[in-house]
């Protein structure tokens, strides 16, 4: 616990958090009231959305027929000789197989859930759950990021109280932060919504900074206010992510199928992470970030649906229990760039087994411009190499981690330009591995890698106001792999350099216009 005081809670709509000494707040123990809210109106649309989430699945017969093309094209173009290339990109084109085989696997048990789920559930009864929901959502409080969170934190009130009578949503804010009074001002349309100004005096046992020091200010004012408890839980939610009426059944309906499961019940549980078109600001780094929701359905599903979120999570869309999040908190130390990943393994070595993954969908933003993809890439990056580095970490724990991780920052290697500058150089331009019995493999890495961005972006389009494609979006999305993959990839480096070079870690913060 830290030394400073935390704040308490006012059912005056507007009225700004205070901070008071501990042993005064909250004279009573137990609840934290919720006053009745203003609510917003559910539209048509937002049901139809439930609706059409219902039914989907991820289609798994795309990738086998890109497998089969690749794969005849490569045999074709290859003979039983090999050139200076050869021991290059066998080493090169096989590596990124594990990952590979855990994507698919996290998609072949994410169809048998969701079919499982249609057999144990109504889908989209609206389900009354009777624990309290807090949700949390740091923001660095700029003129130029508000747009994106009125946007959401409007659709936390629209949704939510649909399955959450004891609903809170948490808006946290530096002190003296630029929008502050905009923040405040958005705060008194509901009371449903309580702003926490976190002090700049406030710190840390470890000197814990950015996102993190908020979250752990967030965590110890509920501690204080005795809501460390097994029947709340906390929605991690950015600041520009968004939720819709199926993302409050999905988790109502994921608390109550917790009660009565005694010692083998989950504290922790991700969603999908969708970013509809409207949102988008740029159609390049939109497209680019079809990758983006496909994972959620691929590893993160493997890893975080099976109890053990050892290939991270994402702060969006993470649902903790608050008690269990009382025990880890956020005090990772002035390192921590990517808090949720650190928070995922120190879970998983604590409550194996405890984790969960469910089909409902949150609403974000891609990167306004191309620039910011990268200055988003890189701190990732940056964060993960520290972390996948850290000793303080078992290496068992970090290890898939650290193999993607390592992945990805290798990724410019594996480029075809890349190869083909290699090749110049050694004068020759011959790909033929050392043996062929790679070739299989190297036609499941490409196929599977089409097939992230392809049906990625069928997800996308499902979740955006327009549900159907744009003549060019399908082809575009195949066509333009290679500059995705190279701008995942120069993000990368660029982390690995910032991590090289040491000194003060940054947390970049992009602009959110929408």
């Amino acid at each position: 616990m830290t030394t400073h005081v935390a704040a308490t809670r006012s059912d005056d709509p507007g009225e700004r958090t205070q901070i008071i000494p501990r042993q005064q707040q909250h004279p009573h123990h137990g609840e934290t009231q919720v006053m009745p809210a203003v609510r917003m109106p559910i539209t048509t649309r937002a049901t139809t959305m439930a609706q059409r989430h219902a039914g989907w699945l991820p289609r798994m017969w795309p990738l086998a027929v890109w497998f089969v093309a690749v794969l005849t094209i490569t045999l074709l173009l290859s003979v039983h000789s090999t050139g200076p290339l050869g021991a290059v990109v066998t080493i090169l084109w096989t590596y990124p197989v594990i990952g590979t085989i855990v994507g698919l696997v996290g998609a072949l048990v994410t169809r048998r859930r969701l079919r499982r789920d249609r057999l144990t559930a109504a889908d989209g009864t609206v389900i009354r759950s009777r624990d309290r929901l807090v949700v949390v959502v740091p923001t660095i409080g700029r003129n130029d990021t508000y747009p994106a969170l009125d946007r959401v934190v409007h659709s936390y009130i629209t949704y939510l109280p649909e399955c959450f009578p004891k609903l809170r949503v948490d808006v946290v804010i530096e002190e003296g932060c630029e929008a502050a009074e905009k923040i405040h001002k958005l705060g008194e349309i509901s009371r449903y919504i309580r702003v926490v100004t976190v002090p700049r005096s406030y710190h840390t046992v470890n000197r814990t900074k950015f996102k993190s020091r908020a979250n752990n200010y967030a965590h110890e004012l509920r501690i204080a206010q005795h809501e460390d408890r097994d029947d709340v839980w906390v929605l991690h939610m950015d600041d520009d992510t968004g939720v819709g009426l199926d993302t409050a059944i999905a988790i109502a309906r994921l608390i109550e199928q917790q009660r009565g499961l005694g010692d083998k019940a989950c504290h922790l549980a991700q969603g999908i992470l969708t970013y509809p078109r409207e949102h988008a600001r740029s159609k390049l780094t939109w497209l680019a970030d079809a990758s983006r929701p496909i994972a959620d359905v691929t590893v993160y599903s493997a890893f975080t649906g099976s109890g053990h979120p050892l290939g991270g999570v994402h702060g969006e869309l993470l649902l903790v229990r608050a008690s269990v999040e009382a025990e880890i908190g956020w005090d990772f130390g002035p390192e921590a760039i990517v808090e949720d990943a650190q928070f995922a393994l120190v879970f998983s070595r604590r409550y194996p087994g405890r984790s969960a993954w469910f089909a409902g969908r949150c609403y974000g933003a891609s990167p306004a411009t191309v620039r910011d993809f990268f200055r988003q890439r890189e701190r990732w990056a940056w964060g993960l190499i520290g972390l996948a580095l850290d000793e303080r970490i078992p290496l068992r724990d970090r290890l898939y981690i650290g193999y993607s991780t390592f992945t990805w920052v290798i990724s410019p290697l594996q480029h075809i330009g890349t190869i083909l500058l290699i090749g110049w150089v050694l004068g020759s331009f011959d790909t033929v591995p050392i043996t062929l019995l790679v070739l299989p493999i190297w036609a499941l890495n490409m196929a599977y890698a089409i097939w992230l961005y392809s049906e990625g972006l069928r997800i996308n389009v499902s979740v955006s106001r327009r549900a159907k494609y744009r003549w060019w979006e399908g082809i575009a999305v195949i066509l333009l792999v290679p500059i995705f993959s190279l701008m995942e990839g120069i993000g990368a480096v660029r982390g690995l350099i910032r991590y090289l070079r040491g000194g003060q870690q940054q947390f970049v913060v992009i602009a959110k216009p929408i």
